[in-house]
């Protein structure tokens, strides 16, 4: 798995996120809290590793991901924009679910209380409704994907189920327990001798 050292970021606050509507891949913008978040893991990116001499930059396509690496190279006094986007960065696919508050699921005909309860008892495998949906199991075989792509350093911005997928496919941890893993916004991810740690 990844021998390079990767910083890993999670994409500030949106208001789906405060407000718990499944977000996925919708494309939604970060809040002002998400922005000071994102300045926050910037500053600490540049005490880390100053001007990232060598290092690549990359993150998910989503404007949520795009604004806060944008962001977090402002802070560390780079380019905004010199870096790369790679689509198997994207946030788990919640199939007919994005959008949509938990509780409104079976009122809105979306889902129902059998499907609620069996993401519950299962969340890892479980896959919502719809064509393009995936589950965090399917997931983390895109991010293995990706992992096996990094060349070199890397700072990389993603999404709260991608980082999940990292705590299974890293460190073992079960697939149940990586699912229901809190993943906060205002940290880095540092993988290193294949082993994450939380700054």
């Amino acid at each position: 798995m990844a021998r390079e050292i990767i910083y890993f970021s999670r994409h500030g606050e949106t208001d789906w996120n405060v407000s718990q509507r499944v977000q996925g891949q919708m494309d939604i913008d970060i809040n002002d809290h998400g922005r000071t978040q994102a300045d926050r893991n910037g500053d600490m990116l540049k005490s880390l590793i100053g001007t990232a001499e060598g290092f690549d930059f990359v993150a998910s396509p989503l404007r949520r991901t795009r604004e806060t690496m944008e962001r977090i190279r402002t802070r560390m006094g780079l380019d905004p924009l010199s870096y790369r986007t790679d689509p198997l960065l994207m946030e788990v696919h919640f199939g007919d679910w994005q959008g949509h508050m938990m509780e409104e699921f079976a009122a809105a005909g979306v889902g129902n209380a059998g499907l609620l309860q069996q993401r519950e008892r299962d969340k890892w495998n479980f896959v919502p409704p719809g064509e393009q949906a995936e589950s965090y199991m399917g997931l983390s075989k895109r991010i293995a994907q990706w992992l096996e792509t990094v060349q070199g350093k890397t700072v990389c911005v993603t999404h709260g189920g991608c980082i999940r997928t990292l705590f299974y496919l890293i460190e073992g941890m079960s697939g149940q327990d990586a699912a229901h893993l809190p993943v906060p916004q205002d940290k880095i991810l540092k993988l290193e001798n294949n082993h994450l740690e939380w700054i």
